[in-house]
């Protein structure tokens, strides 16, 4: 895998703007870039050549340098006419002005990069030639080191008819672009996030970064993403390694102490840094834009300026003096009295990189302040590192939640069973008890292993609280099966107040699974409550927490789709999705993906279904979490399928039938029948709409008789779609008497309107629909809306419909369905001729047609002669050409309806 060249300019929109509209203004005649070193200033500054030569400039470039600034004129040399005296500057000033201007018409544009290098002679040229509007002047100028602040700087920057950009690091957004333009596969977004941070937004750091990556095979693409395999290491490429040392070498020798400290140990309290260097040697590495200067509380804390200085210099340290360094500073620390809460954290860290152990109170008290920053990968080779004879139940039982959330299940149990065997109490057997049963299931176990184990544990215990908390964990366990009325009776006695509980952590693991629950039956109002107080619960204590807050949002993404708060979902989720990437959790991150792949999904977004759905099917792979796996390849299928990437489609459909679980194991919270969804909607998008319903209605039925009733109303609405609403409608309207939300009466009312071939009912299921989110269904009920209109030759309010289709596709992302593609070029079409038109037009055969739709081949035949006829076309050649090429293409405009 390699980078796509070239290398793309991403997040100066602004500035080339800006640009733009100084081409054509007469009061500005330069612009001058600014910007620390690989901030991109020379690339901007192309662009802005190239866009001032297609507006008729010609073109001059220089580059000043240290070496031509000890001639005068030297970096211009090549841009001054032959034969000019360079003596007398009024001279050469009105011979190049000249020349620049000596034919009608002529305008020319300057690069002048590294500007602030020029000699004083070309920077007052420059300056006269700009100001005599002879040319316009686009120079470069690096800032945030003392030695660019010189005359020749400031005679650049101060002139009045130029515009200065200050250049700042490109945000989390554009990182992001950039690399998803590069690579040959996007990356994932564990990926964008390492790299942004790693390169702090800087473009030439992030380039150098990926290539460097890429060469040591640190990122590989899995099919579907580009992913960061090696994390930690240092990425950078040769070059890279020689820009940082040249800069940390200008620096001087006298510096070297310091900076190895920080590299080390930062942020380092400035008091320590005494010894080191003197003060005037630290003021000019923070002049030079080496280290940053910070207030925290009463203690002066210093940093390198940059992740990457710390990692080149790390690399240059002997081990020996390292060892040093390290263990120095955590005597410093002791000497203090460990005044600073992360204290003990950073302590254990040196004795632990050091020399490979550490004070085992250190590693524990450490660990705990890692966990309470949620911070898994660095307490984790913490509360390794603890010996065995200093573990206590906590302790294990803070590694295997640790190891949980890093996406190790098969660690975790080791540790529980060790935490799960040293337990004194039965409180402590029954912390244990909750966490080994969720680690079950995310490990795929079988739901009735899962609860023979907690029933076990239950006979065992005693006193009433711990028999009514694992009660209430088989609950839990039953939800997390896909039963999710029997687990929510079982978790009925839940009270909402915290205080009423005994435990803080035991009442969050079941406040955890309870919204899910509610979801699935559609009591999504009250699962979004519970939700939103499970999250608050767990970010309002400062004990050491039992998981990743964030990780708490997947219900609150599941509670608020169904209760058809879509753009809220997305939006939630999304955020928690990077906090849980920035901690390195892996196993929340796997559900979470999928419920934002669904969420978008509902919401008609399909391209960005599809980019979630993969972050979840690489998770899973890493993690072989195959429940999540298998729902995400079927969401990936069907996202693929309605975009017309058919390839795509099939791909996700063979590697989830390699995807076998074992007898017995439940998929989980979102898996009732909408594993079927890939398969269904990848015959739909072929013709066969038959076949798609048929396999949605069995779906619907296992989704029906487990309870799911989020599930059976999304299976149910998509048989609307494909032709099956007078099937559907009067199902679709009960489950909307059951469930609370917008969701649910919204498609209730599509599918009725789509039975009832209505265009009232129609427009109106449309508004609603928006009203939700749900774009693509109200873009299907406008179009379908605009069909009947038609039909009636009421061509106004038709057009008026087929407007708002228009307007809610804009949403949609060329997303193509049966409805979208057929309503219009078929509208006068029954819907039994439209489906074996349809059929035809995918090149079926009359008999194939027929033992699909369990019909004559006389009848088929039959109405395909209809349908010729009303379609004015005599052949199944001229079938496939109206309807085919407009139903595969994926992102087609709607045909207008007017007439």
């Amino acid at each position: 895998m390699a980078v796509k060249p070239p290398w793309p300019l991403v997040g100066r929109e602004a500035e080339l703007a800006a640009f733009t509209r100084i081409l054509g203004d007469d009061a500005h005649r330069g612009v001058i870039v600014c910007g620390p070193q690989g901030v991109g200033k020379t690339r901007l500054a192309e662009e802005m050549l190239a866009h001032a030569v297609m507006a008729g400039f010609r073109a001059g470039r220089a580059a000043a340098s240290a070496a031509a600034s000890s001639v005068a004129l030297g970096a211009l040399a090549h841009l001054l006419p032959a034969g000019v005296d360079l003596s007398d500057a009024v001279t050469r000033f009105r011979a190049l002005a000249k020349a620049l201007t000596g034919r009608q018409g002529d305008r020319w544009a300057f690069l002048i990069d590294d500007a602030h290098l020029l000699d004083p002679a070309s920077a007052m040229l420059l300056r006269q030639l700009m100001d005599a509007r002879a040319v316009l002047l686009i120079a470069t100028i690096a800032t945030g080191e003392a030695r660019t602040r010189t005359p020749t700087a400031d005679a650049l920057l101060h002139a009045d008819a130029a515009v200065r950009f200050d250049l700042t690091p490109l945000s989390d957004e554009a990182v992001e672009e950039v690399l998803t333009r590069t690579l040959e596969r996007p990356p994932a977004k564990r990926v964008c996030y390492a790299l942004a941070a790693a390169s702090g937004g800087n473009p030439l750091y992030l380039r150098e970064l990926t290539i460097g990556a890429l060469d040591s095979r640190a990122l590989l693409s899995d099919g579907d993403l580009t992913e960061l395999w090696e994390v930690g290491q240092y990425l950078g490429t040769p070059k890279l390694t020689e820009l940082i040392e040249q800069r940390l070498a200008a620096a001087g020798p006298a510096s070297r102490t310091a900076l190895e400290l920080l590299a080390l140990c930062a942020p380092v309290p400035l008091v320590d840094l005494d010894g080191t260097a003197p003060l005037e040697v630290l003021a000019s590495l923070e002049a030079a834009g080496l280290i940053t200067v910070a207030q925290d509380g009463r203690r002066t804390q210093v940093s390198l300026a940059h992740p990457l200085y710390g990692q080149v210099l790390r690399a240059k340290v002997p081990a020996l003096r390292s060892r040093r360094i390290l263990l120095r500073q955590t005597e410093r620390t002791l000497a203090r009295g460990r005044r600073r809460a992360d204290d003990a954290l950073r302590m254990a860290v040196w004795q632990l990189t050091a020399t490979g152990r550490a004070d085992a109170g250190l590693l524990g008290e450490g660990a705990a302040t890692a966990l309470r920053a949620f911070d898994y990968c660095q307490a984790l080779p913490l509360l390794t590192a603890l010996p065995p004879a200093e573990h206590s139940t906590r302790t294990r039982l803070l590694l295997a939640q640790t190891r949980f959330m890093c996406g190790d299940s098969q660690g975790a149990e080791q540790s529980l069973a060790d935490a799960d065997a040293h337990a004194a109490t039965e409180a402590e057997r029954v912390a244990v008890t909750l966490l080994r049963t969720t680690n079950l299931l995310h490990d795929g176990r079988p739901p009735t292993e899962v609860l023979s184990h907690n029933t076990l544990v239950r006979s065992q215990v005693t006193s009433p609280g711990g028999g009514a908390d694992l009660e209430m964990n088989e609950g839990s366990i039953l939800i997390a099966s896909g039963r999710p009325h029997e687990g929510l009776a079982l978790l009925s006695g839940l009270e909402p107040a915290l205080e009423r509980h005994r435990s803080r952590d035991i009442w969050l693991h079941h406040a955890s699974f309870l919204p899910f629950g509610l979801a699935m039956v559609g009591r999504t109002l009250e699962a979004v409550a519970w939700a939103h107080d499970a999250h608050t619960v767990h970010l309002s204590d400062p004990a050491v927490p039992a998981s990743h807050p964030s990780a708490r949002l997947r219900a609150v993404v599941m509670a608020l789709t169904e209760a058809g708060r879509l753009s809220e979902a997305a939006r939630v989720g999304e955020k928690a999705f990077a906090d849980l990437v920035a901690a390195g959790v892996l196993h929340s991150r796997v559900w979470l993906a999928t419920l934002l792949g669904r969420t978008h999904w509902l919401a008609g977004r399909a391209q960005s279904a599809r980019q979630w759905y993969r972050e979840a099917i690489t998770a899973a792979r890493r993690m072989d979490h195959l429940g999540a796996r298998r729902v995400a390849l079927s969401g990936m299928a069907a996202a693929c399928a309605v975009t017309g990437d058919f390839p795509a489609a099939e791909a996700a459909l063979a590697e989830l039938a390699t995807v076998r679980m074992e007898q017995g194991t439940s998929l989980g919270m979102l898996s009732a029948g909408e594993e079927e969804l890939g398969a269904a909607w990848l015959a739909a998008m072929r013709g066969d709409l038959a076949r798609a319903r048929t396999r949605l209605r069995a779906a619907a039925r296992i989704a029906r008789a487990s309870g799911h009733a989020s599930s059976e109303a999304l299976l149910l609405t998509d048989i609307a779609r494909l032709g099956g609403a007078k099937d559907v409608a009067a199902p679709l309207a009960a489950l909307s008497d059951r469930c609370d939300g917008a969701l649910a009466p919204a498609r209730s009312q599509f599918a009725a309107a789509l039975a009832n071939d209505d265009p009232e009912q129609l427009i109106a299921a449309a508004a609603r629909l928006e009203a939700v989110g749900t774009m693509v269904l109200s873009a299907e009920a406008a179009t379908a809306a605009c069909a009947v209109l038609r039909r009636h030759a009421l061509h106004r309010r038709a057009a008026a419909a087929m407007a708002s289709a228009e307007m809610a596709l804009t949403h949609c992302q060329s997303v193509t369905t049966p409805v979208l593609a057929t309503a219009i070029g078929t509208r006068s079409l029954t819907s039994r001729e439209r489906e074996v038109a349809l059929l035809a037009a995918s090149g079926a055969t009359s008999k194939s047609i027929a033992s699909s739709l369990t019909l004559s081949v006389r009848t088929v035949d039959n109405h395909l002669q209809r349908a010729y006829t009303k379609l004015g076309i005599t052949s199944r050649h001229e079938l496939a050409a109206l309807l085919v090429a407009r139903f595969a293409a994926r992102s087609a405009p709607i045909e207008g309806c007017s007439s």
